[in-house]
């Protein structure tokens, strides 16, 4: 019989629909149960494309001796985190003080009935193994404290709170801006930089794209040790196996330091802010890796994640018939039978099929193994001949890869997941030359202000039909960024009137007016345990610090005070804390940078045949401080943008409140 969570729209509850567990979804009845009962709650939080969290669920959810147990001692609540960050922030953190060492998914926490955690852990098995306890014995033992040891655990609960309260409430710091931090963040990345392969840790090793749009706005202003560790680390990632060699996009980590093996879940947010990286590293360069690699990510966008009534879907399981990477991993006799000789011979090398098999020891998962080059040398081959072969072999691989038992995917569509995406692939778009990717990013609005934007307030989730969950911090300002990157890609007065629209609401329902920044609720959402305002960058991007960008960057487009000066509070509010570990904020420090020297702003008039080609001439010249808008002559503008209709391309470029003289002589621009 079905649970609770039959009735659930999001894909990760029910998966959970036929467990023989009592699973609640948060909200007020099992909240309510755990008080009137007393009983404390088994709060598990996960996400459809996690392998430990099927892991557990098979061990621990699908048993029935597992299943008496919880429903025995607690009440069970499955908690989706893509549709409830609010709910895993906090917990997370919790972990981080109950346990002393960092969270992630499965998380596990038992919370008193008043949603207090009073224990934490991640993934556990049904019977003790990897030097972690059973699942049954460590539940008889967490409820018994709650029943007999209740005074610990309340004076235990007290003290979390206050950590959790004191975490979130940070004291601003001193009132001058300095560019201090830049050179601090470039001596932390440097020292932590891995020479050999990229990144800046070891094994597993995450994109962290922050970090490398930090080091290229560095580049920008003449760093060129910044230069090279970023587009380094971007080679090295896009000749990894962390990408999808056959099928484009990336994978949401890699499990060793040489980028090779995956955990091979594949996530709409971390491959928008990669394509915008690719994108400017192709800019700088010119190298055809990093254009390859771009449009491998809009070619899996578009093919897998794009769905039928606009938006695109959450990720992709790592899992296929039970078993992780099964999908994309290949055995020797798999890739000869698919190949010809001569399409092998090139193949093998190229993608490491020669090598010793590198996932578990029996199959292989490609990676870009030897410069393309370097094999049509040993072949006696001919470059083209060469790279005529390997795309050959590719389009065979890809072909017969897709006769498998695909993944599973998680096909709700995230207001914030989806902004992070349409800002890459307009950005993309437009260095690129690539209009049927601004057309794509733009229609991907078109379906958020249709389906999520709601009497001036966006919602958070949509699937089947259905917008819920009001909408966080990320919603907002992610889509505020990407408004402004659509903007610059292709002028709507729509999408200019909803970012004023975006900016207001973000104002009104999630500042801190007191102490500057912006809540990851908004003032009117449900009251938890801790209302946080995190700053630092994760998974994904910090909201506080895309908004604090994105209000500035508009503040100066419109000329208005009230965005540039909600900007200053925040950045004054988390002072201390950019200052302390500016390589854990490197998106307040986009903002910082923009703050001590505004954003330069160009604008292109002229008849709207010549404006194409002009813009696709400047577009991969922009640095990370330019803002460019295409604005033909036939169209009306607002008053902020309004220059004059001309008969040549025209620039306007003006920087702070310092302008140039307009002119159309494009070498000289």
């Amino acid at each position: 019989m079905s649970n609770r969570l039959a009735t659930e729209s999001s894909p990760y509850l029910l998966q959970h629909a036929d467990n023989p567990v009592d699973w609640y979804p948060w909200g007020a009845e099992a909240l309510d149960k755990a008080r009137r009962e007393d009983k404390p709650i088994l709060l598990s939080i996960g996400y459809s494309a996690c392998h430990w969290c099927h892991v557990m669920a098979h061990e621990c959810f699908e048993d029935a001796d597992v299943a008496a147990t919880m429903n025995r001692l607690f009440v069970n609540i499955k908690v989706d985190r893509e549709e409830r960050p609010d709910l895993d922030q906090i917990y997370q953190s919790a972990h981080q003080l109950l346990a002393q060492r960092g969270g992630g998914w499965p998380l596990t926490v038992f919370l008193a009935p008043d949603q207090t955690p009073y224990f934490a852990g991640t993934y556990f098995p049904k019977t003790p193994r990897y030097r972690l306890p059973g699942f049954i014995e460590l539940m008889e033992n967490v409820a018994s404290a709650w029943h007999n040891r209740r005074a610990e655990v309340l004076a235990q609960n007290a003290a979390v709170r206050e950590a959790l309260a004191r975490e979130s409430a940070v004291p601003p710091g001193p009132a001058a801006l300095d560019d201090r931090p830049f050179a601090d963040a470039l001596r932390d990345l440097e020292a932590a930089f891995d020479p050999e392969w990229g990144g800046f840790s070891r094994a597993p090793k995450f994109p962290r794209p922050g970090e490398l749009f930090f080091l290229l706005r560095q580049a920008a202003h003449g760093h060129e040790r910044a230069r090279d560790m970023a587009l380094f680390t971007l080679t090295k990632m896009a000749s990894g196996g962390v990408v999808d060699q056959l099928g484009g996009g990336f994978c949401r980590y890699s499990v060793d330091a040489h980028w090779a093996i995956p955990h091979f879940e594949k996530m709409l947010y971390d491959n928008g802010p990669l394509l915008h990286l690719y994108a400017d590293a192709w800019a700088l360069t010119g190298e055809s890796l990093y254009r390859d690699t771009a449009e491998g990510i809009v070619a899996w966008l578009l093919r897998e994640m794009r769905a039928p009534d606009g938006g695109f879907y959450s990720a992709l399981d790592a899992d296929s018939e039970g078993e992780e990477g099964r999908f994309y991993v290949w055995t020797p006799d798999e890739v000869r039978a698919v190949l010809t000789a001569e399409e092998y011979a090139v193949a093998a090398p190229a993608y490491g099929f020669d090598a010793p098999p590198n996932f578990e020891n029996a199959h292989w998962n490609p990676v870009l193994a030897r410069p393309l080059s370097q094999i049509a040398a040993d072949l006696d081959l001919p470059v083209d001949e060469a790279g005529a072969r390997l795309a050959a072999a590719r389009t065979r691989l890809f072909a017969a890869r897709e006769t498998r038992m695909r993944p599973g995917r998680d096909d709700k569509q995230l207001t914030s997941w989806n902004a992070l995406m349409i800002a890459g692939l307009a950005h993309a778009g437009r260095v690129m030359n690539r209009p049927d990717w601004v057309r794509e990013a733009q229609a991907a609005l078109d379906f958020l202000h249709t389906h999520l934007w709601r009497n001036g307030r966006l919602l958070a989730s949509y699937k089947s039909g259905e917008a819920r969950l009001n909408g966080y911090l990320d919603d907002y300002a992610f889509l505020l960024d990407a408004l402004l990157a659509s903007l610059q890609a292709g002028f709507r007065q729509a999408d200019w009137d909803w970012a004023h629209e975006l900016a207001d609401a973000l104002l009104a329902h999630f500042e801190d007016t007191k102490a500057g920044g912006f809540f990851f609720t908004s003032h009117d959402h449900e009251t938890l345990i801790v209302r946080q305002k995190p700053a630092h960058d994760a998974a994904t991007p910090s909201g506080n610090g895309v908004a604090i960008h994105a209000l500035q960057r508009l503040g100066h487009l419109r000329g208005e005070p009230r965005y540039l000066e909600a900007a200053r509070r925040g950045l004054d509010g988390f002072r201390a804390q950019w200052r302390q570990q500016p390589t854990a904020y490197p998106n307040l420090l986009a903002a910082l940078d923009e703050a001590l020297d505004p954003p330069r702003l160009i604008l292109l008039r002229g008849p709207e045949a010549s404006m194409q080609p002009a813009a696709a001439r400047l577009a991969p010249r922009l640095g990370p401080r330019d803002l460019m808008f295409v604005l033909p002559n036939d169209m009306a503008l607002p008053t902020a943008l309004a220059r004059p209709e001309t008969d040549a391309v025209t620039a306007w470029v003006c920087a702070g409140a310092a302008c140039l003289a307009p002119t159309t002589d494009l070498d000289t621009l």
